[in-house]
């Protein structure tokens, strides 16, 4: 059995995958700062708010002994406060776009290139079978 799983960890596509699922999880954390960092404070700034991902609305009562501030979305969510959080879910989807865009253009360029390689002129080969079965059909009149 440990031969077995040997042979089937040594295979190329697991290797692969075990490769594409650690960048793309670095890559993920490269797009989420880009869009918590960079993108979204300037979206927030040009809606009114420094913090777009603290836009919510409360759907339910504070707890008795909740002493933090209402207008911390982080702070009420610990507490167990019921929250439509639509900011911190536009930040996602934006999140979400960003990285699904890049992932067309890397994509994109990938199927050019190969494209590029499969258009390369194919090496010339022989006649095929009907051009050959000619060829003796006219050698055999003669």
């Amino acid at each position: 059995m440990f031969a077995e799983f040997k042979a089937f960890i040594a295979r190329g596509n697991v290797l692969d995958l075990a490769v594409a699922v650690i960048i793309g999880a670095a890559f993920a954390t490269i797009t989420t700062s880009l869009t918590q960092d960079i993108i979204m404070p300037v979206v927030g700034a040009i809606f009114g708010g420094a913090d777009f991902s603290s836009y919510f609305i409360m759907l339910g009562p504070v707890p008795e002994g909740y002493a933090g501030s209402l207008d911390n979305y982080a702070e009420l969510k610990e507490a167990g406060v019921a929250l439509f959080g639509y900011g911190q879910f536009v930040t996602v989807v934006i999140n979400f776009l960003i990285l699904a865009f890049i992932i067309f253009l890397i994509m994109r360029s990938a199927n050019k290139m190969f494209k590029k390689e499969e258009e390369a002129p194919a090496a010339p080969t022989g006649p095929n079978e009907v051009d050959l079965l000619i060829e003796i059909r006219d050698l055999l009149k003669k």
